[in-house]
C-alpha cells in the first residue's frame, strides 16, 4: 500500500543497490519470515481437532490424518494429548523462528546503519569547504546520526514485513475460501478501504515528515552554537537567551511530531475499526452459516482465527505504509546529501608530486564564497621558494583566502594558483595537501594523546620522532612533566592545556610533518605577548627551508618575514621584498 511515485521507486532502486551486501541476510530473514506463514496456518488446527474430534465426533481433517497414528485416533484422551502437543510444537516452532529472524535483524539492520553512515561521512569530508560553510555542521551530523537509520527501518523492519505479510494474506485467502467462500468474500471487502485510507495518508504525510527533520535539525544547530561557543555565552551572562533559542525550535518541533502523532493515531483508529467491521461482519455470516448447516462449528473457530491472522497482515501493511513514509524522507535526505557534487575533486589523470620545491604564484585570481561578492579580485604574484611572505591587511580583506586556496580548500572562480609553475588543479589532492604544514589562530587538537595530536599529520611517526618534533616546538619538558606524559590526553578540542601549550602542539605538528608550504594563520593573535615571543622563536626555526605564508594583523608578527604584501578588499596594494607582483620584481631594501 506504499506509494508508488517515480520518486519513492528511485528511491527504492538505490536503498537495494545500497544494501547488497547484506542481500544473504535480508533474504534469509525473509526466508524465515516465510516459515512463518505455514506455523500461522497451522496455528488453528489444535483448536479444530479439539472441537469437531474430541468434543465432537467428525474425523481428523484428511490432511492430517496419515502422520497421526490410529492409537490416537481410537481415545479421545489420546486425541486431545495430540492436539495440545501439537500446539506447543507450533509455538516453539514460531519462537525458533523469531529468535533466528531477531539475530539475523539485528546483524543486517545494524550494519545497514553503519555502512550508510560510513558513505555520508566519507562523502561529507569529500566535500569542500564552501559547502559546509554554506550548510553548516548541524545538519550534515543529524542526516549522519538521524536519518542514517532509515535505511535499516525500509529494508529490515518495513519491506520484509510488508512482503512477508502480503504472502501470509494470499495463503489466508485460498485457506478460507477452500472452507467458506461467502466468508472470503466478507473478509475481503474491506480491503479497497484500507488501500484507499493508505493512498490518503501517503500524499498528505511526506511534506509534514520533511518539514519535522528540517525542524529537528535546526534544534540541534542551536545546542552546538551554544555549546560550541560555551564561554562566550558564559561571558556576557547569555545562558536564559539560548535556552529560549533552543525552547523556541523544540517547542516547534513538539507541536510539529504532536500533530504527526495524531494523524498517526487517526489513521491507525480508522484501520482498526475497518477491520473490526470486517470481523463483526464475518462472525455474522459465519454464525448464520453455523445455524443453516453449511458450516461445522470447528471450521468457524477455524475460519474466526485465520480472520485473525488474515487482518493482521493487512494491518501490518497499513501501519508499515504510514511508518514508511517517515523512513523516506530520512532516505531522501541522505541520498541528497549523497547526491552533493564536490567542487573541489582529483584530476582525471593527476601529475605526480614528491616534495615541491616551493615556489608559489597567483595568477589572476579571483574567488568569491557562493553567489557572493568577490573576495580576490584578479590578484596575481610570485614568490620563490624559501620566501617568508607576511599577509597584512583589514580583518575580511582576502588573507585567509589566499591561504586556504593553496591547499585547495576551495578552487578560484577565476585564475589559477600554481605550485613549481604547475596549476595545483593537476596534482592529485593528496599528494597537494601532503605539501602543507598548517598552523591556525585557534590550534585544533583532537580529544585523544599529546602524543596521537603531534603526530595527526603523519601517523606512522614513531615515540622518537615524535618526541624530536616536541623539542623542536620547546615543549618537551611540559609534556614529559604531564601525568601520563605523551599518552596524556588532552580533552575535548584540547581544553585540557593552555593557549600556549595548544599552540606549541599545532607547531610541533608541522615540524613532525616536515612539509615545503607552511601556513601560520595568525599563530599568535590569542596569546600574551610574552608567550607570543617563546612561540615566534619556535616558529623562526620551523620557518628555516620552508616557503611560509604568515598572515598576520600585529605588523610586528611579520617582522621574520623577509617579504610583505597587503591586501584590501580582495585587491593586493603593496608589496615589498622578494615577492614578483604584476610582472615587476620588487626587492627588499
Amino acid at each position: 500500500m506504499a506509494s508508488t511515485n517515480p520518486g519513492d521507486r528511485s528511491l527504492f532502486r538505490r536503498l537495494t543497490i545500497q544494501a547488497r551486501p547484506y542481500w544473504g541476510h535480508i533474504s534469509a530473514i525473509l526466508l524465515l519470515r516465510m516459515f512463518g506463514v505455514p506455523l500461522a496456518l497451522l496455528t488453528p488446527l489444535p483448536v479444530k481437532i479439539a472441537v469437531d474430534s474430541v468434543v465432537g465426533s467428525d474425523p481428523i481433517p484428511g490432511f492430517i490424518a496419515p502422520i497421526v497414528p490410529s492409537a490416537l485416533s481410537e481415545s479421545n484422551l489420546r486425541l486431545l494429548a495430540f492436539a495440545a502437543g501439537l500446539q506447543v510444537t507450533i509455538v516453539l516452532l514460531g519462537q525458533l523462528q523469531e529468535l533466528g529472524s531477531y539475530a539475523l535483524r539485528a546483524i543486517a539492520g545494524q550494519g545497514l546503519v553503519k555502512e550508510f553512515r560510513l558513505m555520508l561521512f566519507a562523502h561529507l569530508q569529500r566535500l569542500s569547504l564552501l559547502y559546509h560553510d554554506t550548510h553548516g555542521l548541524a545538519d550534515s551530523v543529524y542526516r549522519i546520526q538521524q536519518d542514517a537509520p532509515a535505511i535499516r527501518e525500509i529494508a529490515i523492519n518495513s519491506v520484509i514485513p510488508t512482503l512477508a505479510s502480503a504472502v501470509t494474506l494470499v495463503s489466508m485467502v485460498f485457506v478460507i475460501v477452500r472452507i467458506d467462500w461467502q466468508l472470503a468474500l466478507v473478509a475481503l471487502a474491506v480491503s479497497p478501504v484500507l488501500f484507499a485510507l493508505a493512498r490518503y495518508y501517503n500524499s498528505r504525510m511526506r511534506g509534514r515528515y520533511r518539514d519535522a527533520r528540517r525542524t529537528e535539525s535546526d534544534s540541534i544547530r542551536v545546542v552546538q552554537e551554544a555549546l560550541g561557543a560555551f564561554r562566550v555565552v558564559k561571558a556576557f551572562g547569555r545562558e536564559i537567551e539560548e535556552q529560549r533559542r533552543f525552547e523556541e525550535r523544540a517547542d516547534i518541533g513538539v507541536r510539529m511530531r504532536v500533530r504527526l502523532g495524531v494523524a498517526e493515531g487517526a489513521f491507525g483508529l480508522l484501520v482498526n475499526v475497518t477491520i473490526a467491521l470486517g470481523t463483526a461482519l464475518v462472525l455474522y455470516v459465519g454464525v448464520r452459516n453455523v445455524l443453516d448447516g453449511v458450516l461445522s462449528l470447528g471450521d468457524l473457530f477455524v475460519v474466526l482465527a485465520y480472520i485473525a491472522q488474515f487482518y493482521a497482515p493487512l494491518r501490518t501493511i497499513s501501519r508499515q505504509t504510514a511508518a514508511l513514509q517517515s523512513s523516506l524522507v530520512s532516505m531522501e535526505r541522505g541520498f541528497d546529501l549523497l547526491d552533493e557534487t564536490p567542487d573541489v575533486v582529483d584530476p582525471a589523470n593527476p601529475r605526480q608530486l614528491g616534495r615541491a620545491a616551493g615556489a608559489v604564484e597567483f595568477r589572476n585570481v579571483s574567488f568569491a564564497y557562493g553567489s557572493g561578492q568577490d573576495v580576490l579580485d584578479d590578484v596575481s604574484f610570485r614568490v620563490e621558494a624559501g620566501t617568508r611572505l607576511g599577509l597584512s591587511g583589514r580583518t575580511g580583506a582576502g588573507k585567509t583566502t589566499v591561504a586556504s586556496l593553496l591547499p585547495r580548500f576551495y578552487d578560484p572562480t577565476a585564475g589559477s594558483v600554481l605550485i613549481d609553475g604547475v596549476d595545483i588543479r593537476e596534482y592529485s589532492l593528496a599528494d597537494l595537501r601532503a605539501q602543507f604544514a598548517i598552523v591556525l589562530q585557534e590550534p585544533v587538537l583532537f580529544s585523544t594523546t599529546v602524543s596521537e595530536n603531534i603526530a595527526y599529520g603523519w601517523p606512522l611517526a614513531t615515540q622518537p620522532e615524535i618526541e624530536a618534533a616536541a623539542r623542536a616546538a620547546n615543549i618537551h619538558e611540559f609534556v614529559s612533566g604531564l601525568p601520563d606524559g605523551y599518552e596524556t590526553l588532552v580533552g575535548e578540542r584540547g581544553m585540557r592545556l593552555s593557549g600556549g601549550e595548544r599552540q606549541r602542539v599545532a607547531l610541533a605538528r608541522a615540524f613532525l610533518k616536515d612539509a615545503p608550504i607552511l601556513i601560520l594563520d595568525e599563530p599568535t593573535s590569542s596569546v600574551d605577548t610574552r608567550t607570543e615571543a617563546g612561540i615566534m622563536e619556535t616558529m623562526e626555526r620551523l620557518m628555516v627551508g620552508r616557503t611560509t605564508f604568515m598572515i598576520a594583523h600585529r605588523l610586528s608578527t611579520l617582522d621574520y618575514c623577509n617579504a610583505r604584501m597587503e591586501i584590501e578588499d580582495g585587491v593586493v596594494v603593496s608589496a615589498s621584498g622578494s615577492v614578483e607582483m604584476l610582472g615587476l620584481a620588487v626587492t627588499s631594501d
